[in-house]
């Protein structure tokens, strides 16, 4: 079998996400050809670097990710650091013909991942963002049944949110390596980028391009303390987001997030309605998909809820886990994103979402965040 020898860039929670999938996937897939070495982890703290490396089982550590990406044992790099980083990180490590897996969003803006774009498909390297949700069997369920045609041949609506409620406290700081997302400098944006960016890939999956959005955004908390600096600065994030928009297909949008939603954690749902059917997953459920099918007898017509754990193909994955009935968790979509990944490569064929999957999200986040400061229609670029 195949190593493919990993360096891992960054240590936080996406780090582990991604290592927990590395370490597993052989053991759940072993169809696969290629299997996943820890070979290099990189963090620019050393102590915190060595830590990682031990509880994970990496077999080194560079605290320099030019130097990461430099060595000759090092086959993919995974960007898991700050959104800023991205686009430097990937440049290099395409220009060193590795395979490059980043992280959502892709970059800051659409015009630096227009260049992580062009880099990688002028490099020839394999590539993948990673959205992750698109791999829980449930959303991947409700893909297969709406490119079957079971919603009908006309799709009306799409809507969406993404609610949190942990920056309430004004004395939450922005900056440094626990709360750099409240930093608009090392973000590039709040709850667009990081929440809403979810909810428009798996929404570009399910149901097509966006072809124009109308925003709205606030930021509740205006100043907050730098827990870099220790001065109190302006932010520059969107604490909340809402849009409407334009399907390509004529469906109508909406779109809502938000870290303001008290008593919610991570409450991400998505509805879609079609003339004969509709369809609806909630990631606190996440195992379960309901659907409504107008054709079913009129006494029996109703809403139901499918537990998405049987085996023998009709339920995605779930015949590489346990026994129908025994849901699994989130930390899978990662396997599962991974083995299809690894399957591809064998393949020698892309593995969505690529970076110009990435970038097409990137540009719809774009067109929102010129909505609303520009109060009006946008329409999103080609």
């Amino acid at each position: 079998m195949p190593r493919l020898n990993i360096g891992l860039i960054g240590g936080g929670f996406m780090g582990r996400a991604h290592t927990n999938a590395y370490k597993r996937v052989s053991d759940f897939f072993p169809e696969l050809e290629y299997q996943p070495v820890l070979k290099a982890v990189c963090t620019l703290d050393e102590s915190i670097c060595r830590k990682f490396a031990g509880q994970w089982g990496y077999e080194s550590t560079e605290t320099d990710w030019h130097k990461l990406i430099e060595r000759a044992d090092i086959d993919a790099v995974d960007i898991c650091v700050p959104n800023h980083l991205h686009k430097e990180i990937a440049l290099e490590a395409a220009r060193n013909n590795k395979i490059v897996l980043c992280e959502k969003p892709l970059a800051l803006n659409s015009s630096e991942g227009a260049e992580m774009v062009t880099a990688v498909e002028k490099a020839g390297v394999p590539n993948m963002v990673w959205y992750n949700y698109r791999r829980i069997p449930a959303v991947s369920l409700a893909k297969a049944i709406i490119d079957e045609g079971k919603l009908g041949s006309q799709i009306y609506h799409y809507r969406a949110n993404f609610l949190q409620d942990w920056t309430i406290s004004p004395d939450v700081p922005q900056g440094g390596n626990g709360t750099w997302r409240l930093d608009v400098q090392a973000a590039g944006s709040g709850v667009t980028g990081d929440l809403l960016a979810h909810c428009i890939d798996t929404a570009l999956w399910l149901n097509g391009s966006i072809t124009d959005v109308s925003a709205m955004t606030e930021t509740f908390v205006k100043e907050r303390l730098h827990a870099i600096s220790g001065a109190m600065q302006p932010v520059g994030i969107d604490d909340a987001c809402a849009f409407l928009c334009h399907f390509a297909n004529g469906s109508l949008g909406v779109f809502e997030s938000t870290r303001y939603a008290r008593g919610h954690k991570a409450l991400y749902t998505f509805e879609i309605n079609g003339r004969d059917a509709s369809l609806r997953w909630d990631l606190q459920d996440l195992h379960r998909m309901e659907y409504f099918d107008h054709r079913d007898e009129g006494r029996l017509r109703g809403w139901r809820s499918i537990h998405v754990t049987d085996h023998g193909g009709g339920h995605p994955y779930m015949d590489k886990w346990w026994v129908p009935g025994l849901q699994i968790g989130y930390e899978h979509s990662f396997v599962h994103q991974l083995a299809d990944f690894l399957a591809a490569l064998s393949k020698k064929e892309a593995c969505p979402p690529t970076f110009r999957d990435g970038l097409e999200t990137q540009k719809v986040c774009d067109a929102v965040l010129t909505s609303a400061r520009e109060r009006c229609w946008v329409k999103v670029s080609a």
